[in-house]
């Protein structure tokens, strides 16, 4: 995402290292209870995308991979498809990049539709979650459609670019 904005930008959703290792660990156990392995490799995907903060493309993932060279390619694209699959990360389509998946609320047991707020100005996501989409689900279903997941991307401008401007 471009940044056409000029002005200075202080977010306040940083992913300091102490959340970083709190998230890793919670992915960990997820991972654990779902009968799955949480293998190196999509460990440091989910650490690479956790640190990155934002909206983050899989060949930066690939980039950051080792601190000596870059990952291949494949194990990059498995780790993130995987994952997607957990509900560790979601893919943000308009922008071909992935972010960490920042709702943590078991309320919605089926899942949740993930809505990003992105900001046009300084590139910052923000998640919301949204139970379900019931016209979308009733459309859906009135075709034959089956519904696994739904993304809803919403552009404007953050609170913290809005004061600037």
């Amino acid at each position: 995402m471009s940044h056409t904005c000029e002005h200075t930008h202080d977010h306040d959703h940083d992913h300091t290292p102490d959340v970083v290792a709190t998230r890793l660990q919670a992915a960990q156990v997820r991972v654990a209870d779902a009968g799955e392995r949480m293998t190196s490799s999509r460990l440091r995907t989910y650490e690479l995308i956790l640190e990155a903060n934002a909206p983050i493309k899989a060949y930066d993932v690939i980039d950051r991979f080792h601190p000596d060279g870059a990952a291949k390619p494949p194990t990059v694209y498995r780790a993130l498809s995987f994952l997607e699959q957990m509900g560790l990360i979601h893919r943000i389509e308009s922008l071909n990049a992935f972010v960490a998946c920042d709702t943590h609320d078991h309320s919605f047991p089926n899942g949740h539709t993930a809505a990003f707020l992105l900001c046009e100005c300084c590139g910052q996501s923000e998640e919301i979650a949204i139970p379900s989409l019931p016209d979308v689900e009733t459309r859906a279903t009135q075709t034959g459609f089956l519904v696994n997941r739904v993304t809803l991307e919403v552009r404007g401008l953050c609170h913290a670019c809005r004061e600037t401007h």
